[in-house]
């Protein structure tokens, strides 16, 4: 019997993508059934039900579950759900389907079909009442609030089956890990407590001090990085991988650390998103979530450490994996090394602050970055990424000037 964290809301994972004989039926059939092209953020979110990351949903929320989970976090039927996931088209679209239809779901880049839905409601949202709960605001510069604007102005709801998982396993092998496979590597570990680390940036010295925190008190740590879109400005995911990898060959004992990769694009969500990450943790076998400073954030959107307090708001039931909250991390002249805010009697200036922003910047304009601020390896992989591209590229990470963990 398993000691891992169960998953969220099932004894067992809930995975939405077909296999066999099944699949082969249903991509034929999927072929002659209407077509509903989806964006980038909802085919992510197919890819997650196909491999079992949002269990136990089985599609897309009807206004019930979107107005419940806006206002109170908890669906319909009393499942703890952070943020709405939400399929959507624009209105000649959906005057030409019906309740009750099969539809196909294609991603509107690739044009692949990634799952068959029913359609079981249609229906309107406030979109703005949608960002001023989930983001906090109604600002157009939020990444966040743009994408929900952006969308289509009626919702789907409904079951899916997927057929797809969108390329990730061909585009990043065995860094792609569906949460089947993150729990079976942590059983044939013999791991019991694991701690995800969010990323979608390569890891500095601040980063790697809080894996480190968690590897001292847990049997192990999953680096667990993005791979779905990012906002300009961001370093691809085969640069933050290899500059991760090397990172932990480098500098972590063996057998305390697995880098892997899921399919989301980042919602910048903050608070509320740092919430849906633990949530799929969970799914994903972890049963801590490694909290830091600016978790999912986005420029001065939310305070430094909302995302600790929305974890104090939640029910104690609502989730299995835990918050492990760490206060601001530093490397300190002084105490010469890595330090917080609670092990560091030191004054300001004593103290250099680290953050992806500031390294990005630094990089980008060609400036000396020191190995107190990110190891001598990590930046020669990050040097010869910056050194690839081209001015105007530059000119859009100098420009970009968000700050998400």
């Amino acid at each position: 019997m398993s000691t891992l964290v169960k998953p969220h809301g099932s004894d067992n994972l809930k995975p939405l993508l077909l296999e066999g004989d099944a699949l082969a039926a249903e991509k034929a059939r999927a072929a002659s059934l209407p077509k509903i092209n989806v964006s980038s953020r909802e085919a992510g979110d197919i890819i997650m039900l196909g491999i079992g990351g949002f269990t136990p949903l089985d599609g897309f929320m009807t206004h019930t579950d979107w107005q419940r989970v806006c206002d109170g976090m908890m669906m319909a039927n009393g499942l703890f759900w952070p943020i709405p996931i939400t399929l959507s088209t624009d209105e000649a679209t959906a005057n030409g389907i019906s309740e009750g239809d099969d539809v196909a779901l294609a991603d509107s880049e690739s044009g692949e079909i990634l799952a068959t839905m029913t359609i079981t409601e249609k229906y309107t949202i406030d979109k703005a009442h949608e960002c001023m709960q989930v983001y906090k605001t109604t600002d157009m510069e939020h990444p966040g609030v743009k994408m929900v604007m952006d969308q289509g102005d009626v919702n789907l709801a409904g079951p899916i089956k997927v057929l797809s998982q969108g390329g990730f396993p061909e585009e990043y092998g065995d860094q792609f890990m569906t949460p089947a496979q993150t729990r079976a590597e942590f059983e044939k570990r013999g791991w019991h407590t694991v701690a995800a680390f969010q990323t979608r940036n390569p890891m500095h010295r601040s980063h790697e001090y809080l894996a480190k925190i968690a590897v001292e008190t847990l049997d192990g740590v999953l680096i667990h990085s993005l791979l779905g879109k990012l906002k300009p400005g961001d370093i691809p995911a085969d640069v933050r991988s290899n500059a991760i990898g090397t990172l932990i060959d480098k500098y972590f004992a063996d057998n305390t650390v697995i880098q892997a990769g899921y399919p989301l694009d980042m919602r910048y969500a903050g608070p509320r998103e740092a919430l849906l990450h633990a949530l799929f943790r969970q799914n994903y076998g972890c049963s801590h979530q490694i909290v830091g400073r600016d978790h999912a954030g986005v420029g001065d959107y939310y305070g430094p450490f909302d995302a600790h307090h929305i974890f104090d708001e939640i029910p104690a039931d609502a989730l299995e994996t835990q918050p492990m909250k760490i206060d601001w991390t530093f490397w300190c002249n002084k105490c010469d090394g890595m330090a917080s805010m609670k092990t560091c009697p030191h004054e300001a200036g004593d103290r250099i602050l680290l953050s992806g922003t500031k390294l990005r910047k630094a990089l980008s304009e060609g400036e000396d970055v020191s190995s107190k601020f990110s190891r001598p390896e990590v930046l020669e992989i990050l040097r010869a990424y910056y050194a690839s591209l081209k001015d105007d590229e530059k000119v859009e990470i100098k420009m970009s000037g968000h700050s998400a963990r």
